[in-house]
């Protein structure tokens, strides 16, 4: 199992490069958006590449985090933790590729997702076999999951705090105009 731990991080890190490098020219290129998903893209008005860069940071230092942890510290509950983030990261992947279906449109990361959800799927199943799945091991699994979608929830929050301070009139950097700006 120890061969798989430090494949979080860098399946992480090749899918998130997608999305970092693509959503500011996403969104810029495609306003009509915020009119057909209203509810959906309060989210992303005034989107910055610096609020995103945050938000890929944190989670990268959780998931690598994790990863080293159960690399060095041989633990069942380390490796519950582990499995529980990679299935967390397996249902982002499932999430975009459906985002992408439902607004019959490219949205830049998936690409990646069709690439790394049938890897992570192989990476869980493998690992799967390699773990005793005992009561503690799966409420670690489920504690995991919970935390990176709490974590999810309360990134996007900071990225749009992040993005208003950005887009505050006295800065001038590079961002995604609010609609009704352009």
């Amino acid at each position: 199992m120890r061969e798989y731990l430090l494949l979080l991080p860098l399946i992480f890190i090749f899918h998130d490069m997608e999305e970092m490098v693509g959503f500011g020219w996403f969104f810029r290129n495609n306003p009509e958006l915020y009119k057909r998903f209203p509810k959906a893209m309060k989210n992303y008005i005034g989107f910055t590449e610096m609020g995103m860069a945050i938000g890929v940071y944190e989670e990268l230092l959780l998931f690598g985090g994790a990863a080293l942890l159960a690399y060095y510290f041989l633990s069942k509950i380390l490796y519950a933790v582990w499995f529980g983030f990679f299935m967390a990261l397996a249902g982002h992947f499932i999430i975009h590729i459906g985002h992408t279906i439902y607004i019959r449109k490219y949205i830049p990361s998936f690409i990646t997702s069709v690439i790394c959800l049938p890897v992570s799927v192989m990476i869980l199943i493998s690992g799967a076999k390699c773990m005793a799945f005992d009561p503690v091991t799966i409420a670690g699994i489920m504690i995991s999951v919970l935390v990176m979608t709490g974590n999810f929830f309360i990134l996007h929050a900071v990225m749009k705090r992040i993005n208003r301070k950005i887009n505050s009139p006295d800065k001038n950097y590079n961002i995604v105009p609010i609609p009704g700006r352009f």
